[in-house]
């Protein structure tokens, strides 16, 4: 689905890569932009900075409660109408502990945001998509989704049942001939913020970049998109190595058991 003249709808779209696409979007030609982000005051501020862009509105959306969507959606449909393409953007990460010092409170939040919140957004813009004929989903997930990492725990297994479902939804779609298509994206870790602190072999992503590339994949209706390319051979590495091959290549010497280690995340 073409960017250039649809209405395009962001979570977590005032900061990282959610407010890069969303500027992205509105230079590429969309009719709108639709902005859903928990920190009201934000939205105000990203709204401001991108009306000379083209035609934008925000609203306050908590995505891990349902009744809270249910008013963001209603007030987006009010006043803005259909919505052409929906970018599921908005994740956490809570902290670098072992998952035997997390809290019942850190295993909600993690899964209420990345996976429950894209489900509860989907639940509702799928339905009205169908009833068009026409839309288009995109998923941000993580390639930690795929590959269990120490002190990632949380994160890891959110992302993990986010690929899953996201994966199940694009069959389901698929086999009943739904007019609606779906991209999954599974970015390695991107310079946003989000991930401060981090010590990685690997080289961490330029937000720009990832951006770019989710925007172009929603236009090219991919299926799935690893990024970078090599994310794509992850499972083939899994099945070809034995863990006693896997571990210390990619966990010891390549250092992405130890990634980390040195987190801090976003001061804010």
């Amino acid at each position: 689905m073409k960017i250039v003249g649809s209405v395009v709808l962001i979570t977590g779209g005032c900061s990282g890569i959610g407010k890069i696409m969303g500027r992205m979007a509105l230079e590429k030609g969309a009719a709108h932009l639709i902005i859903w982000d928990i920190n009201e005051s934000a939205i105000g501020s990203v709204v401001a900075e991108f009306k000379a862009l083209g035609k934008v509105d925000g609203f306050k959306a908590d995505i891990s409660s349902p009744a809270s969507v249910d008013a963001a959606w209603a007030a987006t449909k009010e006043a803005c109408g259909h919505v052409d393409i929906l970018i599921n953007c908005a994740g956490i990460i809570t902290n670098n502990k072992l998952f035997s010092e997390q809290t019942d409170t850190d295993i909600d939040r993690t899964f209420d945001i990345n996976t429950k919140g894209a489900m509860f957004v989907t639940l509702r813009v799928l339905k009205d998509m169908q009833a068009a004929g026409r839309g288009h989903i995109c998923n941000i997930t993580s390639s930690a989704g795929m590959l269990a990492l120490p002190k990632m725990a949380l994160y890891t297994s959110s992302k993990w049942a986010a690929i899953g479902w996201s994966e199940s939804l694009w069959l389901e779609l698929h086999r009943t001939k739904s007019p609606v298509r779906l991209t999954t994206i599974a970015p390695y870790f991107i310079n946003t913020g989000m991930f401060d602190g981090i010590k990685s072999f690997f080289k961490i992503l330029d937000p720009e970049v990832v951006a770019r590339k989710t925007l172009r994949a929603i236009e090219k209706n991919k299926r799935y998109k690893g990024i970078p390319f090599s994310e794509h051979f992850i499972r083939l590495m899994q099945g070809l190595l034995p863990g006693a091959l896997f571990d210390p290549i990619f966990g010891d010497v390549c250092g992405l058991y130890t990634v980390m280690d040195s987190f801090t995340g976003r001061k804010k």
